[in-house]
């Protein structure tokens, strides 16, 4: 049985313009969609996250669920799943429930290989740097700034020595090339970016890039077909495009520019997430993707739980099923400040509870009427334990605020100092008061202001706190930030600015995912 037959003609791709991966999974070829509509784009973000996770995944599957249950031409834009959580403690990123993508573990593990072709272009620009240096070092290069990537958590490539150097691997999802991958709009524009890359610098302590090596264009020969979207169904048969998967703590959280171009130029309506809390996702979502890429937001979908907002709170895992309605009080505070962050980008804003079987009518009703305190639409989405039943009412909410317009706007101007556009994010997304610099810090963004001055801002801090120290639960206020070290990213167009404790090379859990993943009767099980 074709599963994409009827998707292909009902969004008009032909059977030219894809590649198909067995039954389940095929590739769009970009170039050949007809860029002659625009469809309206909702955005999913959520509260500050927790160790019970508050299901962005799963409510963007269940809109799109919901939106075709509706008879609307709809389609997901999501993020591959990076193995690193995988394995780790986080699990994969396909949903769960009754709304989910297929073929899930497939898309969990190796997907279509494009982390796999990130990851080589990545360490085949390495391997060109130590090669020329090698080979007599004609650009003198004194110092490599540019790292070598790994999809797995590996806590001891943090910290390593290659030809007698200390450096530092990053995983393949936070990497320069895999935000390069997720920035480009077309083939040379991913070689301009690729040629941007800054790699070192020389004894007069100029930058050096990458086209100096003459190695970008075996980049992008690895990179080609990898540009291309990957199409994956719903189980209830709504096309999703996965693609990219870039960390929102650490890097930009978004699913490529391609992927949502193409999908606004296929369908009515287009719904996409982006990682973690809205202070990192949604944030940069708005002030990164959105401004580089020139497409606009038409709503936005915060997502809240009854247990993070308890977890928020102050209640324990052990007591998180007890009733607290004083606790769940208190982190509603996460929530309105979440909330009133959306609200210095946009106007069509939507509070969906993910409900569990465990929460409580009362409890509920809490959340019910702070949304409606606030002026804000309010929806109790069950997707997970009903399909696409339980997002009728979030689904046909959306519909009737996306005609509205949604005064967009980003918060702040790129060409403002460095440290200014990060204040503006520390002061107002974040809520500190003061804002401290390492030397290290001071010392390179002083380097960087008159290169990439006009750059945007890419904060990676912990996801679990709007803070940069992850105890630090609710709404803190007037506290203060350590800004630890600066990464320019010339190639992406950005600059991504440490905070506290933040690694770029994760670390595996005392009990990792994988040992629950085997291979039985020749199927993988517990990839989740």
């Amino acid at each position: 049985m074709d599963k994409f037959k009827k998707i292909l003609k009902e969004y008009n791709i032909s059977e030219n313009n894809v590649v198909r991966y067995g039954n389940d999974i095929l590739k769009i070829d970009y170039k050949k969609i007809n860029n002659n509509k625009k469809g309206k784009l909702v955005l999913v973000t959520a509260m500050s996250p927790t160790i019970y996770g508050e299901g962005k995944t799963c409510t963007t599957i269940g809109i799109i669920n919901g939106l075709g249950k509706l008879g609307y031409k709809v389609m997901g834009t999501l993020r591959e799943p990076s193995m690193g959580p995988v394995f780790g403690q986080k699990g994969g990123a396909t949903g769960g429930g009754l709304a989910y993508v297929t073929p899930s573990t497939q898309i969990n593990l190796n997907f279509t290989g494009d982390f796999s072709a990130i990851e080589s272009a990545n360490n085949l620009l390495c391997a060109a740097i130590d090669n020329h240096i090698y080979q007599g070092n004609v650009l003198k290069i004194k110092k490599i700034l540019f790292r070598r990537c790994l999809d797995v958590n590996d806590r001891a490539l943090r910290h390593v020595t290659i030809n007698g150097e200390d450096c530092e691997f990053t995983i393949t999802a936070a990497s320069e090339i895999m935000a390069i991958f997720c920035l480009a709009e077309n083939l040379d524009d991913l070689r301009k970016k690729l040629d941007n890359i800054i790699i070192g610098i020389d004894e007069k302590d100029n930058y050096i890039k990458a086209k100096e090596l003459n190695v970008t264009g075996a980049m992008v020969a690895l990179l080609k077909d990898a540009l291309n979207p990957n199409m994956v169904l719903t189980n209830e048969n709504v096309p999703c495009l996965i693609h990219g998967g870039p960390f929102a703590n650490i890097a930009h959280g978004c699913n490529s520019v391609i992927a949502t171009k193409t999908a606004l130029n296929l369908a009515d309506y287009v719904v996409t997430e982006a990682g973690f809390g809205a202070d990192l996702g949604a944030e940069k979502f708005y002030d990164i993707k959105c401004k580089m890429a020139n497409i606009k937001p038409d709503a936005t979908v915060l997502i809240a739980t009854i247990k993070a907002l308890k977890h928020h709170g102050g209640v324990q895992t052990k007591d998180i099923y007890d009733k607290n309605n004083d606790a769940l009080i208190k982190g509603l505070d996460n929530l309105k400040k979440h909330l009133d962050n959306l609200k210095l980008y946009s106007n069509n804003i939507i509070i969906s509870l993910n409900k569990y079987d465990t929460d409580l009518d009362d409890e509920i009703k809490l959340v019910e009427e702070f949304a409606k305190k606030e002026n804000v639409e309010f929806s109790i989405n069950s997707s997970y334990l009903d399909g696409s039943i339980g997002s009728i009412d979030i689904s046909k909410k959306l519909i009737n605020i996306l005609d509205n317009d949604n005064n967009y706007k980003p918060l702040y101007d790129y060409n403002l100092p460095i440290k200014e556009k990060i204040e503006i994010i520390s002061k107002k997304i974040y809520g500190a008061k003061t804002i401290n610099y390492t030397d290290e810090a001071d010392n390179k963004i002083k380097q960087i202001e008159n290169i990439a001055g006009n750059y945007p801002i890419c904060i990676a801090k912990t996801q679990y706190s709007l803070s940069d120290d992850p105890k630090k639960l609710g709404a803190p206020k007037d506290y203060e930030i350590t800004v630890k070290d600066v990464v320019l990213y010339n190639g992406a167009g950005f600059i991504t600015i440490l905070l506290g404790s933040i690694v770029q090379m994760p670390g595996l859990p005392k009990k990792p995912n994988y040992e629950n993943i085997d291979v039985i009767d020749d199927e993988i099980i517990n990839v989740k």
